[in-house]
């Protein structure tokens, strides 16, 4: 008896520790599934502000475009508005046409486009301008054509009696035969600080930012003789036409792949969108595409 009174607790220890055992499988896996839901919560946390971080970078990044600042007057601008501008503006100068003139010029295509080469519009109407082929502005590949466009308008408006002493509403309709002809008149403050950058009337009033560079990009020399009427760009220039090519620079920036474009002592840069003092004031214009 005795004997058999010592083998209980033999018994009752192993059923013990097999309790305690399983007891401690049941700790190990809540601890494991406490730890692997604590990874988890990590990670998604991790997740959230990565994913946050990113909307709001992009968020707070500006977009693409470019902007005047000149006769008191902002504009904003997209980056092809920007060089369908500058192509109006440089087309202007090469046909030896007043300041005068590219307001009237921008203002119209601001009213008739939106400064877009539209591929048609009312009737047989399409490019910058709305010119129509029927009417006798050339053909739809001339008319959609910014630069044939442009010099087409110049031409007609010159042709007019007297355009230069009337306002920019009277000289559009003019030229264009409206229906709506009050409707130019709405444009002619962002059309005359437009102007006044692109004219080089004032120094450094047009600048681009986050620049997608056109692959390849175009040759300058040739859109400039095209466009300005000479390819001679860099070196000493008098100071309006310095200011006036410098413009017609940063608006074809994305076109031509350039990184800066200096006139006179200070640099336009595409990689901060703006104009900073670089050096002396020596009238000299230069510029470089991305090393």
């Amino acid at each position: 008896m005795s004997r058999g009174a010592s083998r209980r607790p033999t018994a009752s220890r192993g059923v013990a520790c097999g309790a305690a055992t399983e007891a401690g499988r049941v700790t190990g896996t809540v601890g494991g599934v406490r730890r692997t839901a604590l990874s988890l919560l990590v990670a998604l946390l991790l997740l959230v502000v990565v994913v946050g971080g990113v909307l709001w970078w992009t968020g707070s990044r500006p977009e693409p475009g470019c902007r005047v600042a000149a006769a008191g007057t902002t504009v904003s601008l997209t980056l092809a508005q920007a060089e369908y501008a500058a192509t109006i503006g440089g087309v202007g100068y090469a046909e030896g046409m007043p300041d005068h003139a590219v307001t009237v010029a921008i203002a119209t295509a601001l009213q008739e486009s939106r400064l877009d080469n539209l591929a048609g519009g009312d009737r047989d109407s399409a490019g910058l301008f709305q010119q129509r082929p029927s009417q006798g502005w050339g053909t739809y590949a001339e008319v959609t054509d910014p630069v044939h466009a442009a010099q087409a308008f110049y031409r007609a408006l010159r042709t007019l009696p007297d355009w230069q002493d009337v306002s920019v509403t009277e000289a559009a309709q003019l030229v264009q035969r409206s229906a709506a002809p009050q409707a130019y008149a709405q444009w002619e403050p962002q059309a005359r600080a437009i102007a006044v950058a692109l004219t080089g009337q004032e120094p450094a009033a047009l600048r681009c930012r986050d620049l997608t560079a056109q692959s390849p990009p175009d040759d300058v020399a040739t859109v400039a003789a095209r466009e300005l009427g000479t390819a001679r760009l860099s070196g000493p220039q008098q100071a309006q036409r310095g200011w006036a090519i410098s413009a017609w620079l940063v608006g074809h920036a994305a076109r031509f792949d350039l990184a800066t474009v200096t006139y006179d002592g200070r640099t336009w840069s595409a990689d901060t969108g703006t104009w900073s003092d670089t050096g002396p004031a020596d009238a000299t214009l230069s510029l470089t595409h991305p090393a």
